[in-house]
């Protein structure tokens, strides 16, 4: 929607997208005398779609592929808070034109991408004289039309009566609708499709999910949506038992409101052959151009994820240096590191992933990201900690706030340079090609929901289609596993996602060297995707199968996954063009993995024996003189060494420190374009740094790089510990467009505390709370972070403090420099006078220095000062009153320390 300019309704009419496409060629013709008219195929009359309006003013489209029909005649228009859109209709105008998209993807199954479409709108005056544009494209992969509404002002869209008619014994594969997009498909007819009595029932009505597939007489319609974005709300289908309409229905059911004018999304029928289906672009088609104009930042890749293997791992700071080592040995270009992170080390994580060649990707629960301040908190604070993007996870929400919500987001991590997942969402709908940092987006029933073949085979012709899928492939150690090996390792290739999240740990990669060797070579973006074999429907041996296709460069990748018992899977190779290829293929072989090598051409038919419930994966390269496998070199980065001298200072405001720095590659191949620096961009304003970078074109082994500089803190710095980053840049040996790598070290410069010091403004050395986490200078508010409200006890306001929820301890580095602690505490008032707490001050060793009484909701706050001389750890805990923890939001309103001057 966005980008769409609509001019008036006025007099001439409407007009859509005053801003036209390169190629755009207007063709304005006059009403057709009939009721109907037609929109063809650019080119060709292969598919058309059909309007008509019948004598009492209602709309309906039809499709048709050839001279068959596709979908039968189906109801359009929509009601308004103002207008009734769905009846009383008559044509005024209508306006052709050929559309033609050109443009170049940074994920997907087709990096470069053109698409040619038949455009019409249509302008009907409505029985109270409001106007209603409906555009209807037609390609050669599928139809699509919208609405356009030209009220001035908010425009409020109660209800579409937009509606898909498919014939009821189409074949279906459908997927009961809930926000997640996780729930199972099952494969029946249009109009049996309520038989099996979906969770989303109401009566005789159930809901369907996007994407939703039916065959009609050998060709199939894949129905779904494109281009929404915060000036609408999501929707789903709405099926009522035994019929062959299938409705558009907004998001709950509820009203979306936007201001005028305003250009709904587009309701989408991908229509064709399964390989026109598995190869359309369609979505991205009609969705809005990138916002973000330079993307050379933005790097799809593998990444090593542990939680899917390793639950706890997240937690785990020595774990997770065991994933960025195989990453860094492997070739991967990324680590995720998924719930239970903590910022205590993720920045050294993150530095001692880089200096080995691999970025971090860290996950966050939606409910800390949900506000501006909550994503002006952590966002650029994880972006100078080197974090290259974020997995953003519990979304669970097809509203018009929750697309708003996703509008904002993306804004915010195409400023920052951050790259993004989005897990525990809804589905794609274009996404991709208006912001390209978007890596890939689950809406699946994936992996981690445990295993199951048949699923596999119908997201191959369903959720995959439309976009990037973050299914979170290859478990091979995963405990009662019943797929074959195969299976999990064609997984990553069959399904496309510009993160591609490998789910089994460093261990389980490792008793299967084979799949090692392939995935250390695995792309996550291609060049083109072909359907080699296979489709959603039972075999005549009663098993499913999908053979998919993906080239990247001049290699060819090749997936087969199969569901049911063991077979013979045949791959034709016709994809692969002239000359005589190399083909290595991996496939089951009495319960490991066999690779075997042999040279085809194009006019050969791969056959590879598969296991019940398996797979295989095939590399194709040009055969070439000598060469025995198409695999290209994995380069790691070199085991370089910087040292800084000295790696902690002492230094109070205005004063100086020295800082030296030595970079050293002890052997191997030398190094280019070397730069060592201090970072100044993220030392704190009033800060400066003295001292010249320091470069080298070549660095071979065995000579130093040598630096120094003068850092001076800042006059008005308060008291605790800053990073002082020290940072070496150089070429990336593997060569092409990849970042430099990067290396990093801090010097840790502490300030003495000096003066009064707010608790809320020191780095913990501990934290833990009972629910959420610790809060600075807000209350404890709900699950996420920052999200909290002033803190509040018996009325009074406290500008800061901490707010914590029992039971809950923090710890507080004083130096030895403090004589004072002082607080008003007490339970805060968003509890509505609920909740029961203690509160506690420890010094050194654990060592009580003061504790309250129990405090209740409504009470007002409780003084507390408390001798901390001497004191080296200060110690603020919580505890729950004796009875649970629920209610507990604990404040420490004004929590200050007199310090040393």
């Amino acid at each position: 929607m966005s980008g769409v300019a609509l001019s008036a309704l006025l007099g001439s009419g409407l007009a859509v997208a005053a801003a036209a496409p390169a190629g755009a060629a207007p063709h304005p013709t006059a009403p057709h005398p009939a009721n109907t008219w037609t929109v063809n195929e650019p080119g060709r009359s292969t598919l058309s779609a059909e309007l008509d309006l019948d004598s009492a003013g209602e709309l309906r489209l039809a499709v048709d592929r050839g001279s068959a029909p596709v979908l039968l005649p189906g109801r359009l228009g929509i009601r308004t808070a103002r207008h009734d859109l769905t009846k009383g209709l008559r044509l005024v105008k209508r306006h052709d034109r050929t559309v033609h998209e050109s443009y170049r993807m940074t994920t997907g199954k087709q990096l470069r991408r053109s698409a040619t479409m038949r455009e019409a709108t249509f302008t009907f005056r409505g029985a109270d004289g409001a106007r209603l544009g409906v555009v209807v494209r037609v390609s050669d992969d599928g139809v699509a039309y919208r609405y356009l509404l030209n009220d001035r002002g908010p425009v409020t869209v109660e209800s579409e009566a937009s509606t898909f008619e498919v014939p009821t014994d189409a074949k279906a594969w459908l997927q009961p609708y809930v926000t997640s997009y996780e729930t199972e498909r099952t494969e029946t007819t249009a109009g049996a499709a309520n038989e099996a009595r979906p969770g989303t029932c109401t009566g005789d009505t159930c809901s369907f999910g996007y994407p939703t597939l039916f065959e009609v007489g050998g060709t199939y319609v894949l129905l779904t949506e494109a281009d929404v974005d915060g000036r609408y709300s999501g929707s789903h289908l709405d099926h009522v038992a035994g019929g062959s309409a299938y409705s558009v229905a907004l998001a709950d059911g509820a009203p979306v409101t936007s201001d005028g004018p305003l250009a709904t999304p587009w309701r989408t029928a991908i229509v064709g052959s399964l390989d026109t289906l598995v190869g359309s672009t369609l979505v991205d088609d009609l969705a809005p151009p990138s916002k973000v104009r330079d993307t050379s930042w933005i790097r799809p890749g593998v990444d090593d994820w542990s939680w899917l293997s390793d639950g706890s791992s997240p937690g785990d700071y020595g774990r997770q240096r065991d994933f960025v080592d195989y990453a860094a040995e492997h070739g991967l270009q990324y680590t995720l590191v998924d719930a239970g992170w903590q910022a205590s080390w993720v920045p050294e994580l993150v530095r001692y992933a880089r200096a080995k060649g691999v970025d971090v990707i860290l996950w966050f629960d939606w409910n800390d990201l949900k506000t501006q301040q909550q994503r002006d908190a952590w966002l650029p604070k994880v972006k100078a900690w080197g974090v290259a993007g974020v997995k953003v996870d519990y979304m669970y929400s097809d509203s018009q706030s929750t697309f708003q919500w996703y509008d904002a987001i993306l804004r915010d991590t195409a400023r920052l340079k951050l790259m993004i997942d989005f897990h525990g969402a809804t589905i794609p709908r274009g996404l991709q090609r208006t912001w390209p940092q978007v890596m890939s987006v689950e809406a699946v029933r994936g992996e981690e929901n445990g295993q199951h073949s048949t699923r596999d085979i119908f997201l191959a012709f369903t959720r995959n289609i439309v976009g990037s899928m973050d299914y979170t492939p290859t478990w091979f150690s995963r405990p009662g596993r019943q797929d074959s090996l195969g299976h999990e390792l064609a997984l990553p290739v069959v399904f496309e996602s510009g993160w591609t999240s490998l789910g089994d740990n460093p261990e389980g990669f490792a008793a299967h060297p084979v799949a090692e060797r392939f995935l250390e070579q695995l792309p996550t973006t291609w060049d083109e995707t072909r359907l080699v074999s296979g489709g959603p429907g039972a075999q005549p041996a009663g098993d499913r199968q999908a053979v998919i296709a993906r080239r990247s460069g001049h290699r060819w990748f090749v997936g087969g996954i199969l569901a049911g018992t063991s077979d013979t899977m045949k791959a034709p190779l016709g994809f692969l063009g002239k000359g005589r290829w190399l083909v290595e293929t991996i496939g089951d072989s009495d319960g490991r993995l066999r690779r075997t090598v042999r040279t085809v051409t194009a006019a050969d038919t791969l056959a590879v024996p598969t296991a019940a419930e398996g797979g295989f994966v095939t590399l194709a390269c040009p055969a070439t003189r000598g060469r025995t496998d198409c695999e290209e070199p994995v380069v790691t980065a070199p085991a370089a060494s910087l040292t800084l001298d000295p790696a902690a200072v002492t230094a109070g405001p205005g004063q100086k420190a020295g800082i030296g720095a030595t970079f050293t590659l002890p052997e191997g191949a030398a190094l280019h374009r070397v730069r060592m620096t201090v970072d100044r961009d993220r030392l704190p304003a009033g800060w400066s740094v003295t001292g010249r970078d320091v470069r080298a074109g070549t660095l071979p082994a065995g000579r130093a790089l040598d630096g120094n500089w003068t850092v001076t803190v800042g006059k008005d710095q308060p008291g605790g510990e800053i990073d002082v980053p020290v940072v070496v840049t150089y070429a990336d040996p593997a060569g092409g467009k990849v970042p430099p790598i990067h290396v990093e070290k801090v010097v840790k410069l502490s300030i003495p505390l000096h003066g009064t010091v707010y608790a809320s403004d020191q780095p913990f050395l501990t934290e833990t709370n009972g629910y959420g986490p610790v809060e600075r200078d807000m209350s404890n508010g709900e699950a996420g972070g920052q999200d909290g409200q002033p803190l509040t006890v018996g009325g009074t306001v406290y500008a800061k403090g901490l707010g914590m929820n029992a039971p809950s301890q923090v710890g507080i580095d004083l130096q030895g420099r403090c004589t004072r602690f002082e607080a008003h505490v007490g339970v805060d008032d968003e509890t509505n006078g609920n909740g029961s707490v203690t509160f506690t001050v420890l010094g050194d060793d654990g060592r009580r220095l003061a504790t309250t009484g129990v405090l209740r909701g409504g009470d007002s706050a409780v003084d507390l000062t408390v001798d901390v001389t001497g004191v080296h750890t200060l110690g603020l805990v919580v505890g729950d009153g004796g009875d649970n923890k629920n209610y507990d939001h604990a404040d420490w309103g004004l929590a200050r320390l007199t310090c040393a001057d």
